[in-house]
């Protein structure tokens, strides 16, 4: 099948559902009320709290929930088939990603910008709350693990990829400098930005030939995995303005522009989509993905379709700068349909490979002696040019970042005149990619710092304080040690789906705790647009979490994966029966109500 039709499938079937299904939940089931005072408004402190244009909170928006999930998660699928992944991004987006991410966002503006663990706590009661957060806690870890292990399969013993990662940390921090202590210098430091990092990308190649620098930046993947803990760990510490903010916003055009140019070259070279509709993988023992299409499919592929960790975001930095609550529409359900248009490209980039190609990069050496011996079929085939003409052993580096920076030179490649640059496409592709990663773990690991001073706050009252310096090197060596931990002694295939179905988890318990505050809010019949995808969320991903405990982890010793399983699932059954039995009161009584700004309401809840 030629790739350009799941393109135009996914832009028509995003578009109607923008002007259809998104519009209604905003009419009918939110009542999105544009004269109602927001949060940006009525806290303005200039600091968290600022009214921002539409379309540059957008720009933010996406930028904070885009990170490599849309990318690695579809790739990793593929192992199924182009077409199970291509059917749970664009029914997963549109009935149950983009309505997650869009009813989150309006009940955190309905509670002044407060956090989900916040919102459970007014909505469900304190103790529901509080584990919550415990869950949000344990969830950050894993993503954090799952998408460091994702870069250090691109980056160990490839120099080059390595080498423009490094080089991106400077220039940002140099963007820093430049917008914090020269006024109105964004322009200035933008263009300076892009311009040193091309320059670094076209002079990397000669570099890092083995007899000038390679050698310093050839490392192996337990270095790797270590530099980006320490870097994660300096990235919490280091003030905001330093380098996270600048390196988001030099990220934010890499993405974009990336994205674009693929799309761009896939309508210009057709390529076609060489991976099967579907494979013998689906019932189970790939190897790529262990477990069968159902239910691995909703956990491999999270933030593409649904995913939890939007949820911190959409009840963090967002809801503080949403102006006008109309806007909710565009930022939440478009961002997320915008996401999944990302996922797409990054489907189809994988399935322009040649099956074989795919799994040979995505498999362990011993997984794939396996499978040629059961499918002799699927022996390499381009892989051999791909790696002439990159300079790499392109073999066993699973993850799904290598196979789609393949799989993306592979399509620029075939464009006139474009063919002796893969080398550059590819290595452009793996930065790309890395980026954003590195990006998402330092913002992470900030996050997940705030969370654990919040905690040890309640045991030692200085650690409440942000401003406290031996708190916030305390709180940011003990999380990075954390998920450090698991990236050094974890793989992707272990780690991925773990992060998977804790972070799906916390996307049904989102959508449930959401539920209670539509039910306490009188929606009746319309409540089930989000307590439909967050039930059934519920039920996959425990039936998901139970395979990989009972097939994987147990039997093989993993317990410390299993242990960490059974935690998030035990903290989210806490969360699910507080949330089912608030249901219970609401659909049985009818009672007074006070709404997030202490104005009386009747809340007539059907019997």
């Amino acid at each position: 099948m030629n790739a350009i039709t799941l393109v135009f499938a996914a832009l028509c079937i995003f578009a109607i559902a923008y002007r259809v299904y998104g519009i209604f939940l905003a009419n009918k089931v939110l009542r999105l009320d544009g004269s109602r005072i927001a949060p940006s408004v009525r806290f303005a402190d200039g600091h968290d709290y600022v009214k921002t244009n539409e379309y540059v909170l957008y720009g933010h928006h996406f930028a904070a929930i885009a990170a490599a999930g849309p990318l690695v998660g579809p790739v990793l699928a593929a192992q199924f088939g182009y077409l199970p992944g291509a059917l749970w991004i664009l029914i997963g987006c549109v009935l149950g990603g983009a309505v997650h991410d869009m009813v989150v966002l309006f009940a955190s503006v309905r509670h002044k910008g407060q956090s989900l663990a916040a919102i459970a706590t007014r909505e469900i009661g304190p103790v529901t709350g509080t584990v919550a957060g415990i869950a949000i806690l344990c969830i950050l870890i894993l993503t954090l693990a799952g998408l460091s292990l994702a870069c250090i399969s691109a980056m160990h013993n490839a120099p080059w990829s390595l080498f423009i990662v490094v080089i991106t940390m400077p220039i940002a921090m140099i963007m820093g400098l430049i917008m914090r202590y020269k006024q109105n210098s964004v322009l200035f430091a933008s263009l300076l930005g892009l311009v040193l990092l091309v320059v670094g990308i076209l002079s990397g190649h000669d570099l890092m030939q083995k007899d000038a620098l390679g050698w310093a930046f050839d490392w192996d993947r337990n270095t790797v995995a270590i530099a980006i803990a320490v870097y994660g760990f300096f990235a919490s510490v280091l003030p905001v303005w330093f380098l996270l903010v600048p390196r988001d916003y030099l990220s934010t055009y890499l993405k974009i522009g990336t994205i674009l140019m693929l799309t761009v070259g896939i309508i210009f070279v057709q390529p076609t989509i060489l991976m099967p509709t579907i494979t013998p993988f689906i019932n189970g023992g790939g190897p790529v993905i262990g477990g069968p299409v159902l239910p691995f499919i909703f956990i491999t592929i999270a933030c593409g379709a649904i995913s939890g960790f939007h949820a911190i975001i959409g009840t963090g930095t967002t809801p503080k700068m949403i102006g006008n609550e109309r806007d909710i529409l565009f930022v939440g359900y478009g961002a997320m349909l915008t996401e999944g248009f990302v996922a797409m490209m990054a489907l189809i980039a994988a399935c322009t490979l040649m099956p074989g190609d795919y799994f040979a990069i995505n498999a362990t050496p011993a997984k794939y002696d396996a499978l040629l011996a059961v499918h002799p079929n699927l022996h390499t085939v381009d892989l051999g040019f791909f790696e002439e003409k990159i300079g790499l052993n392109l073999h066993a580096r699973p993850g799904g970042a290598v196979s789609l920076a393949v799989g993306m030179a592979h399509i620029f490649h075939k464009i006139p005149y474009m063919d002796h640059l893969m080398a550059y496409w590819y290595n452009f592709a793996v930065m790309f990619e890395a980026v954003f990663i590195l990006t998402a773990i330092d913002s992470g690991t900030r996050v997940g710092r705030f969370f654990l001073q919040e905690m040890l706050s309640k045991v030692y009252a200085p650690f409440g304080d942000k401003n406290w310096t031996p708190g916030v090197i305390i709180t940011s060596l003990v999380f990075t040690s954390m998920w450090g931990y698991l990236v050094y002694t974890g793989n992707i295939s272990n780690i991925w789906p773990l992060f998977g179905m804790s972070n799906q988890l916390l996307a049904a318990c989102a959508l449930i705790v959401c539920t209670s505050m539509l039910l306490r809010m009188n929606r009746g019949k319309y409540c089930l647009m989000t307590a439909i995808p967050g039930v059934f969320m519920t039920a996959v991903t425990f039936w998901a979490g139970y395979l990989q405990l009972t097939t994987d982890y147990i039997p093989n010793g993993k317990y410390l994966l299993a242990s960490l399983a059974c935690l998030v699932m035990v903290l989210m059954v806490f969360v699910i029966v507080g949330t089912f039995r608030r249901w219970t009161e609401l659909m049985s009584i009818k009672t007074l109500v006070t709404d997030s700004y202490g104005e009386s309401v009747r809340a007539v809840v059907e019997e």
